[in-house]
């Protein structure tokens, strides 16, 4: 998953994630490790920085389908990303994404 970060100085948010899924007809369920690697500005009380890292952390991802191609996906992301930072408080970074999927092809056997 590649995500920009949008603002008056753009950030960039890159994840890689192996997952194990567990599928059904209308949906599947992932959970699993991530490696992500980001360079987004950071705003603290007194100061803005740009904050450049890579981090290990976990993934789920569930996709559930309404309509037969067409579904919804909510996608979550906890990131360990250590070090000192004057802006950035805390050692966590969370992402959550949602929003509508297609699914193509046809039925796995």
């Amino acid at each position: 998953m590649f995500s920009v970060v949008p603002g008056a100085r753009i950030g960039i948010y890159d994840r890689t994630a192996i997952s194990l899924v567990h599928v059904w007809k209308t949906g599947k369920v992932g959970l699993g490790p991530a490696l992500s690697i980001y360079s987004m500005p950071v705003c603290g009380p007194m100061s803005c920085n740009r904050v450049v890292g890579i981090a290990p952390g976990g993934h789920t991802q569930t996709d559930w389908y309404f309509s037969e191609p067409l579904g919804v996906s909510v996608s979550a992301n906890l990131d360990w990303a250590g070090g000192d930072s004057r802006v950035l408080h805390g050692d966590w970074v969370a992402m959550v994404t949602a929003g509508p999927v297609w699914r193509f092809g046809g039925e796995s056997r």
